[in-house]
């Protein structure tokens, strides 16, 4: 329908407000409407628009679903959530589940039916929209800010909080959350799932604060990253299979630009991120001032960000960015598009960082535009969001080019007009009556006139000067006219605007002797050859006047309402009389056009009266607010309307040529193309600018039969009532008020009830942009004008005093019962005078109560003020009757009756007073109850301060949980050594610590002098920095042993993530913990050590130098450490006894089959300390510790030596110049040939053989009696059976074929084998060590690969024959025969 739109500007502060599928089709939500637009990498076009929502749409997003990309969702603050067809315009479904503000949505990237919505009281709504069901989630009683679906499983979602939370659910899983995100401290504005599923793209660290549910955990074993921003200016990476951070990205200090907007505006930081899609290394987000920052998350370094748009003259944001959001075109185009603050949609190339176009956006009423008449095509537009623009219509490269003006204006732009020969130079007038002069192509602010007007600037119009010119010898050819609201018109020298403006109303009346008061002024328009001014009236008259002394040609009065719009045809015609018309637009939906080319040419000597017009036009049905003259055609108008339209008229025939119906709300100005005769603009109240061609349009006239077709369907205007009285005075109708639903709350609409009520256009619109009134200086200039109707000046009146107009409920008497005996009959009040004038004139008084009580003495004032009273408590009117008591002075009686009904307030409070303290003190202390039962707790204790009760005060707001109010009234007005306060502090640390607080809470522990507390309520989050924290807190504060124990959990921590240079750093400031730091040395060589021989793979990349493994005896290697690194030597009593000591009070846990290999290290570097102490002169052997060592050193050596078999091929075991490596072989594998642990691994071996042979007899022979089914003889069989094995020989049992041994030589065997398993000590049986026969047999296999040493060689076949079974002996029998 139109050929360009500027949109209205996106809605701010919402989390996804905007989306493009992978069409290209960009779509955002602007106050109530969805706008469309294809996205190109010249220019964006606009191709429609979603209407349907009543309130602001809080939400929009496609449906990324292949073949699906023409659906999209959105949400409203109207409560609905609504599926669109985005090709045919048109709503499929909608549903209202939410019952609170939709804050939050998404159309789930991996389920095409699927959309996510959530609400600021914490509910998520999931609509399948293929059938139409909802299902709701309450994973977190707080306020959700942003949502969004996993792109790679359509059951989970991750939900943002207000608060900093983040979870993900799974919504198979009814009231199931997934994971709990904890890290960041405020508002989540944005999340976003990395496009890749898994998390192998780059080494996690976990982070603290994260806390996760197993059992939900193995739904999301592969997991996926997620990026979230927050107000805290952090950017976080998520593992959501862990359940924890992995990395932070804080936002970098960018020198803000000083271009774009006005900083006066204030603005919260708003930290979006987008994750683009074929990019999982690189997150997007935006930054303090408008910068997009692009993070490669695999670089390493401090500058992980890469600034989009930094080259120089580069297009960059100048506010907040809200929105962005990426798509593919084509194979080597990726684009970003993003909204902000500053109301600008950019266009961003990926792959070079640069922005490709800007699309600039309106964020209120576009009141006034305007055509400059020397620079060719630009038009400005005076906007409600207190910006001017400037747009190049004409440009070939940026159909949007265009430039925002806002120093200086700080108000809605109602008013502009270039100058007619100085290019460049635009004069605007504003909402609080300012008129400034901008000069567009410079840099320079511009210049505001020093005359303000009392009202909003409605018209502005270069022209000649008149006198007096400023006392200028040489006066300007143009000066500058302007008229407001409170009807003057001023004229201003533009080249001096320090200069006083002058009145051009006095000239007036001096040219044209006129002594009454002057017709309130509207509009005015010059003659584009400055020989005549048309000014328009509020009394709907037009005055002409004769350049330059303004002298009154005639006065045109054929409108009856204000005169909102005028303007004279072009001079450039082809017929000059044309060129004489003037068109003028009021509040009667009538244009008339008069022709005034008579008059002009041939002066009159005394003004004319006009009531005929050249040509009426009618066809609209609301106020007329705009017009323009077609400079391409003779007599060709298009008129703009509060009916929504505008409509071009052929004035010469008076008949309509086309009707544009594209805006959603009222029209308030039209400008025809200066270059194509076919392009027509207007702007409206529906925040958009329209270029649409006037022969593409279907309608030919207005709509009728409605007064506005899209203001009917936005507001709700009260019908005015038909049936009037005949005498009813004019003016009474009701006023109604109503706020307009736009989106960042600039625009708010005063609607009258009916035009015909004579409220003029300009008086409307002020009153609904909330334009500031200034009083008049007196009301009879108002009254004075003969001319005016009396139904005018009500509406004038009406507009300086409004409750003049307003029609309101008469106040309720207080004396309701006298007032019904005035109702009375007739005869009845007569009756009345002659008992009253009787009274006065006698002396007898009788009792009169309500009847005449106004009319005699104080008494009988009293008796009706009591019976007035009890007919106010009777009928609920407790306020009344206090009145009545507190009239009489009844002062106590007044308050004790306030009390009892509960209804005190403060004017009664602090008349309390008066009626002496004691009463002061009762109402004082009844007004706190009242308070607390209305939950107004501060005020409650600021009144018991004023009765000195601090005490009971601060434990009012201490029992209601105000902390932060109790302690500070505490600390202002207690001493400081009142244990009240430290009661305070520990209250409210425990409550915060409940909560999750806990530096919060540390604080409170700290003011209450509990370092101790302090330092245990940090430690509670278990995270290492917490942790640390924790530790030198204590340390300050000389909690010693506190600050041992934390450091040591610190460090096991980081022992347990394999940091040992971390878990180093944290004991050495702890001199206390040398036992420890020799254990996770000793630990750190261990592993180091195992790594070496390929026992486990070692994944720390924080190790010490002197932890890479070397050849050599380990417990050698690990002396040498010690003494090296940490002074501990042989003559060091002390130490070595203060390490011993503090091993002693560390427990670790017997090794078994589910302990994991970091607990097996622990426990073994354990008792390596202990062997490695244990050595020195000083200190007593530990056998047990020196057992677990050398079983420790023959695992290493048993890894070792199967290494060594496997390459002993490769390396010879002696060299040529003859067993120079024996020593060092004979160290190494000689621990393996323990003759104590072969002797105890050879009992053990020939106790489970004769314990195999007893089973399988047992077998066998339970196998044979199985025959007898009968179970009555069952347990006799198995008497017999123990019988027969016992008096009967057994089957043969040895390690020969030959033995033949019974059951009681068996028995007797396993007892001679256990006792000689009780002779072994228990620290060998319990000590792991490898099989000393199997490590004799690897030794010989290697000696007959490659000669090993003699005596190594010797050992192993003694310990062979001696200790080696049947089996052994086999294997062997060829090593075994070449030793005889």
């Amino acid at each position: 329908m139109y050929e360009r739109l500027l949109p209205a500007s996106p809605n701010w502060y919402l989390s996804r407000c905007s989306d493009i599928n992978s069409n290209g089709v960009f779509g955002f939500g602007a106050k109530n409407t969805v706008y469309l637009m294809t996205v190109t990498p010249s220019w964006p076009v606009l191709v429609g628009e979603l209407t349907g929502h009543k309130e602001r749409v809080s939400g929009f997003s496609f449906c990324h679903h292949p073949g699906l990309e023409n659906l999209c969702s959105s949400s409203s603050d109207d409560g609905t959530v609504k599926i669109w067809d985005i090709e045919q315009k048109v709503v499929l479904k909608e549903h209202r589940a939410h019952q609170s503000t939709i804050t939050a949505l998404h159309w789930a990237p991996a389920e095409k039916d699927l959309v996510v919505s959530g609400d600021e009281k914490g509910i998520v709504v999931c609509y399948w929209q293929n059938h139409g069901e909802t299902q709701s989630f309450f994973p977190e009683p707080r306020s959700i800010f942003c949502l969004s679906c996993s792109p790679h499983s359509g059951n989970y979602v991750a939900v943002g909080y207000k608060d900093g939370m983040i979870v993900v659910i799974d919504i198979t899983k009814k009231d199931e959350v997934v994971h709990r995100l904890r890290g960041h401290d405020d508002e989540i504005h944005a999340l976003s799932w990395c496009p890749q599923p898994g998390e192998d793209l780059f080494p996690s660290h976990p982070e603290e604060g994260s806390e996760a549910n197993s059992g939900a955990l193995a739904g999301i074993k592969k997991g996926c990253y997620l990026a979230s921003g927050s107000k805290d200016l952090t950017v976080r990476i998520w593992s959501t299979a862990r359940g924890r951070g992995v990395m932070t990205l804080k936002l970098p200090n960018l020198k803000r630009r000083s271009t774009g907007m006005d900083p006066s505006l204030k603005e919260k930081l708003w930290l979006t991120v987008h994750w683009p899609k074929g990019r999982p290394s690189h997150v997007l987000s935006s930054c303090f001032g408008g910068e997009l920052i692009m993070w490669d998350l695999d670089k390493t370094g401090k500058q992980k960000w890469s600034l989009l748009g930094s080259s120089p003259g580069s297009q960059t944001h100048s506010r907040i960015v809200f929105n962005v959001s990426s798509v593919h075109l084509g194979e080597e185009q990726e684009f970003l598009i993003s909204t902000s603050l500053d109301r600008e949609i950019k266009c961003w190339d990926l792959l070079t960082l640069e922005c490709c176009w800007t699309l600039p956006t309106l964020g209120g009423y576009v009141y006034k535009m305007s055509f400059s008449p020397v620079g060719v095509g630009y038009l400005a537009l005076g906007i409600g969001d207190n910006m001017i623009r400037v747009w190049n219509t004409v440009s070939v490269s940026n159909k949007y080019d265009s430039k925002s003006f806002w120093q200086g204006v700080k108000s809605k732009v109602t008013a502009l007009s270039w100058h007619p020969t100085k290019e460049g130079s635009l004069a605007f007038g504003t909402d609080d009556g300012k008129v400034g002069i901008y000069e567009v192509f410079s840099s320079k602010p511009p210049q505001i006139s020093s005359t303000y007007h009392r009202k909003t600037v409605y018209s502005l119009a270069w022209g000649p000067p008149v006198p007096p010119v400023f006392g200028a010898e040489d006066p300007p050819p143009f000066t500058l006219y302007s008229c407001a609201g409170e009807g003057l018109i001023f004229q201003h020298n533009p080249c001096k605007l320090s200069t006083d403006a002058t009145d051009i109303d006095k000239l007036i009346r001096s040219t044209n002797s006129i002594k009454h008061k002057l017709s309130l002024h509207s509009d005015l328009s010059w003659k584009p050859d400055g020989r005549a001014l048309a000014i328009g009236n509020e009394d709907g008259s037009i005055d002409v006047f004769l350049a330059p002394e303004l002298k009154l040609l005639c006065t045109i009065q054929q409108h009856h309402k204000i005169i909102n719009t005028l303007h004279w045809h072009h001079e450039h015609s082809t017929c000059p009389e044309v060129s004489y018309l003037l068109a003028s637009g009021s509040s009667n939906a009538i244009v008339y056009v008069h022709d005034l080319r008579s008059i002009i040419e041939s002066p009159p000597e005394s003004p004319v009266l006009m009531t005929e017009a050249f040509r009426s036009l009618a066809g609209h049905t609301a106020k007329i607010t705009g017009l323009s003259w077609s400079p391409h055609h003779d007599g060709r108008l298009v008129t703009a309307c509060y009916d929504g339209t505008a409509q071009v008229w052929d004035v010469l025939t008076e008949e309509a040529v086309c009707n544009y119906r594209g805006h959603q709300g009222r029209l308030l100005c039209v400008q025809w193309s200066p270059v194509d005769p076919d392009l027509v603009w207007t702007g409206g109240d529906d925040f958009t600018v329209q270029e649409w061609a006037v022969s593409k349009q279907e309608h030919a006239k207005p709509p009728r039969g409605k007064k506005s077709v899209e203001l009917e369907k936005k507001r709700a205007f009260q019908s005015k009532s038909k049936a009037k009285k005949k005498n009813k005075s004019v003016g009474k109708g009701e006023m109604r008020v109503e706020e307009c639903g736009v989106p960042h709350g600039e625009e708010r609409c005063w609607n009258t009830v009916g035009v015909e009520e004579g409220l003029s256009d300009k008086e409307e619109e002020a009153m609904s942009e909330g334009t500031s009134t200034f009083p008049p200086t007196g009301i009879s200039h108002l009254l004075f004008h003969y001319s005016l109707s009396f139904k005018f000046i009500f509406v004038s009146l009406h507009w300086c005093f409004p409750e003049m107009g307003v029609k309101k409920r008469k106040a309720r008497s207080i004396f309701q019962l006298s007032i019904s005996m005035d109702h009375r009959s007739k005869e009845e009040l007569q009756e009345d005078c002659l008992t009253l004038a009787t009274l006065r004139h006698s002396e007898c008084k009788s009792a009169l109560g309500t009847l005449l009580g106004l009319f005699t003495d104080r008494a009988a004032l009293y008796r009706m003020l009591e019976e007035e009273g009890q007919n106010h408590i009777e009928e609920g009117y407790f306020e009344s009757a206090v009145y009545l008591l507190l009239w009489k002075g009844d002062i106590a009686g007044a308050l004790q009756m306030a009390t009892d009904k509960g209804e005190l307030t403060d004017h009664l409070v602090s008349m309390a007073p008066m009626a002496g303290y004691q009463v002061w003190v009762r109402t004082v202390e009844a007004f706190v109850k009242q308070l607390c039962i209305q939950e107004q707790f501060l005020k409650a204790s600021s009144y018991l301060l004023s009765l000195h009760r601090v005490y009971e005060a601060v434990e009012l707001l201490k029992s209601h949980q105000l902390f932060r109010e109790a302690i500070a009234l505490a600390k202002a007005r207690l001493q400081p050594e009142d244990p009240v306060l430290g009661e305070l502090y520990t209250s409210w640390a425990a409550l915060l610590a409940k909560d999750g607080h806990y530096a919060t809470a540390a604080r409170c522990y700290l003011a209450a002098d509990s370092s101790f507390d302090a330092a245990k309520v940090i430690a509670k989050k278990g995270d290492v920095a917490s942790l640390k924290t924790a530790a030198e807190l204590a340390r300050i504060a000389g909690e010693e042993d506190l600050s041992h124990s934390l450091s040591l959990r610190c460090a096991k921590d980081l022992l347990s993530a394999l940091d040992w240079l971390g878990a180093q750093e944290v004991l050495r400031t702890q001199e206390s913990l040398l036992g420890h730091r020799l254990l996770f040395c000793t630990n750190e060589l261990l592993v180091s050590r195992v790594t070496e021989t390929n026992g486990i793979t070692q994944s720390s990349t924080s190790s010490h130098s002197w932890s890479k493994p070397c050849e050599g005896d380990f417990l050698n290697t690990l002396k040498a450490v010690w003494e090296r690194e940490f002074g501990v030597s042989d003559g060091d009593v002390e130490k070595i006894q203060a390490a011993h000591k503090q091993l002693k009070a560390v427990e670790n846990p017997s090794v078994t089959f589910n302990v994991s290999i970091k607990q097996v290290c622990l426990g073994t570097g354990h008792a390596s300390v202990y062997c490695a102490l244990g050595t020195r002169s000083v200190c007593v052997v530990y056998e047990r510790s020196l057992t677990v060592a050398l079983g420790l050193q023959a695992f290493l050596s048993y890894l070792g030596l199967y290494e060594l078999w496997w390459n002993s091929n490769d390396v010879p075991l002696t060299s040529e110049e003859g067993g120079s490596r024996e020593p060092a072989l004979l160290a190494t594998y000689g621990v393996l040939l323990s003759e104590v642990h072969v002797s105890f691994q050879a009992t053990q071996r020939a106790i489970a053989e004769i314990q195999r042979r007893l089973s399988e007899l047992v077998k066998q022979h339970a196998r044979t009696q199985e025959s007898q089914a009968d179970a009555v003889h069952y347990n006799i069989s198995l008497l017999c059976f123990f019988f027969f094995f016992f008096f009967f020989p057994l089957p043969p049992l040895s390690f020969s074929r030959n033995d033949s041994e019974s059951l009681p030589s068996l028995i007797a065997m396993v007892s001679e084998h256990h006792k000689e398993l009780a002779n072994i000590p228990e620290h060998i049986k319990k000590t792991p060590f490898p099989d000393v026969i199997e490590c004799c047999l690897v030794i010989l296999h290697v000696d007959a690969i490659s000669p090993a040493p003699p005596e190594l060689r010797n050992q192993a076949v003694q310990l062979l024959r001696k200790y080696g079974a049947v089996s052994h002996c086999r294997a062997s029998q060829r090593f075994l025969s070449d030793t005889h």
